[in-house]
């Protein structure tokens, strides 16, 4: 049974601004910057209590950058130049997300199979940490690996922290703790009237609902105010969603600042455990993933460096998808797309695709590879004497396209964005060096299913908005297809795309097994096939390159199967 704190809180309000910040790993002193500045806007504005995210400081997830001893250090550093600048604010408490050395640790000189790093949570007020905090439940599933950083404070030997703060008793917690019973009971056995909670929770689809759902739960439990600081911003493969949020002590989530945006929600604590703030709408599914999407392409190109996008534009539903995408996350100016038709493209193709460039503005350019192919053949004939034409032939097409693509990237410095989505990735139905060459993946978790959907949606929302449609509505209504032979259908040689990608959905995300999903009705020729695929193919998806994370589990940090193996159920 679940204890309810027995602290009541005080008669009088405490001012807090969560900051939703978006930091760049590695980047300490830039990240520092920003959290002085936006402590010093929130003070201004008149929050006392001012809480960034999870590991703010040195951003999520830093990964074997904590196992240098120069980067702990570094962050040691960091968080004493924060203290130091925000020490003219007495009354200012500022918690702060960042690695800290466990106890007796000497950063400078501890090997990293020894180490005792923590994941931390410290109060800083007047110029010094007051108390730091020790993040209890480490994460080991999906894309987390916190056990191979950090030591828990449990294991640490280090208890709950709650902090005396404006009068109010506050107890912090980080992440995966808030998910778990012990630390917030612990922290309300402390006499904690509040809870703060710092966090960095990578995004997948439907992930908001259920944390504010968990979140909500825990508060009404304990029968005391949560509020739940989140990063937002983009890192790699995942993307974290911000809207950070407040429950009141019924559990009833009474502030949200708005999603993937950095942002500074500014809330009240009040007496009996309400809450005021203001409450930022939810998005509805597609708008999320979307702007997912649009979050994650805006910053691995934005924080990498690069200066443009470039898209082997094929009039095909992928490739046009990832143009809306690329357009909406760094402009038209941004984006240029590149149309290589083949003996086999059909004309319609070509339209469409300069239709669609036309529409958004971006620059597009067209590179026939029909004599490019040609001399490949003529190259190969005398070693391929006496074999019928196959699938080596279309490779080499999409190998043509592929080097095309790689040679203007290192000429402009663009990085090359590729088409293919999850079912296509799952399936092997996708080309090495060719179709899968490239910097960044930006639809590889988009199953086939919800491209479609997606494109659809996004058509839809610019016809609410009095636009022209980003994609030709015939790209969206004609049957799919590579167009590497003649009247060639991706049917052709997959089940339908709603039976693949429910099948995919079934054996690679819910880990269901392979008469489990026979027994739910389904082919067993489609279930055998699908899944041979996806076993068959694991070379290739090993040497794909990273793309955005929108489901609970990608091919990715989050599937982690060996290439060789033979087992399959």
């Amino acid at each position: 049974m679940n204890a309810v704190s027995s602290a009541t809180p005080p008669a009088h309000a405490l001012e807090v601004a969560l900051l939703q910040l978006n930091p760049i790993v590695g980047d300490l002193m830039g990240n520092a910057q920003d959290i002085i500045n936006a402590s010093r806007q929130a003070y201004a504005d008149g929050a006392r209590l001012v809480v960034t995210p999870e590991m703010a400081l040195c951003g999520y997830p830093p990964e074997d950058l904590l196992l240098r001893p120069a980067f702990m250090q570094a962050c040691e550093d960091a968080v004493g130049y924060i203290a130091q600048q925000l020490s003219d604010l007495p009354d200012l408490h500022l918690v702060l997300g960042h690695p800290l050395a466990g106890p007796g640790d000497d950063v400078r000189t501890r090997s990293w199979a020894v180490s005792r790093r923590l994941n931390a949570a410290s109060l800083i007020r007047g110029g010094q940490i007051v108390a730091s905090y020790a993040k209890r439940e480490l994460p080991n599933y999906q894309v987390f690996d916190e056990r191979r950083y950090f030591v828990g404070g449990r294991e640490a030997g280090l208890g709950p922290v709650v902090c005396d703060i404006m009068g109010w008793r506050v107890g912090l917690l980080i992440c995966e703790d808030a998910w778990f019973e012990e630390p917030a009971q612990a922290a309300a056995a402390q006499g904690a009237q509040a809870l703060v909670v710092i966090n960095a929770s990578p995004y997948h689809a439907g992930k908001r609902a259920e944390r504010e759902a968990r979140m909500s739960e825990r508060a009404q439990a304990l029968g005391m105010p949560l509020v739940y600081a989140h990063m937002v911003g983009g890192q790699d493969e995942v993307v974290f969603d911000g809207a950070s949020f407040a429950v009141d002590a019924q559990g009833r989530v009474a502030a949200r600042a708005s999603s993937f945006e950095v942002a500074t929600l500014h809330l009240s604590l009040l007496p009996q455990g309400q809450i005021k703030g203001l409450l930022a709408p939810e998005l509805s599914p597609e708008a999320e993933i979307w702007a997912a999407l649009v979050c994650g392409v805006r910053d691995y190109l934005g924080k990498n460096g690069f200066p443009q996008a470039l898209i082997g534009l094929s009039g095909g539903i992928d490739s046009a998808l990832v143009l809306a995408i690329a357009v909406d996350a760094l402009g038209a100016d941004k984006v240029r797309t590149v149309m290589m038709p083949s003996p086999y493209t059909a004309d319609i193709s070509w339209i469409d695709a300069k239709d669609m460039a036309d529409r958004l503005g971006v620059r597009h350019d067209e590179i026939a590879i029909a004599p490019m192919f040609n001399d490949f053949n003529k190259s190969l004939a005398p070693l391929f004497v006496g074999r019928v034409e196959d699938t080596t032939e279309e490779n080499i097409q999409a190998r043509i396209r592929g080097t095309l693509l790689m040679a203007l990237s290192n000429k402009t410095g663009a990085i090359v964005l590729t088409t293919g989505n999850k079912s296509e990735l799952a399936t092997g139905y996708c080309t090495l060096y060719g179709d899968m060459a490239g910097g960044f993946a930006v639809i590889k978790d988009l199953a086939k299913t919800l491209v479609y959907r997606l494109s659809r949606w996004r058509n839809e929302q610019a016809a609410l908005a009095g636009q022209v449609e980003p994609i030709p509505s015939r790209i969206i209504t004609r049957p799919p297809s590579a167009e590497l032979r003649p009247d060639q259908t991706d049917q052709d040689s997959l089940p339908e795309y709603d039976v693949l990608d429910a099948i995919l959905e079934r054996y690679m995300e819910l880990d269901q097994s392979i008469e489990d999903i026979i027994g739910a009705g389904f082919n067993r020729a489609d279930v055998d096939k699908v899944t041979r695929l996806i076993k068959i193919n694991e070379y290739k998806r090993r040497q794909a390159p990273i793309g955005i994370r929108i489901t609970h589990r990608a091919f990715g940090r989050d599937w982690r199967y060996p290439i060789t193996s033979r087992f399959r159920a």
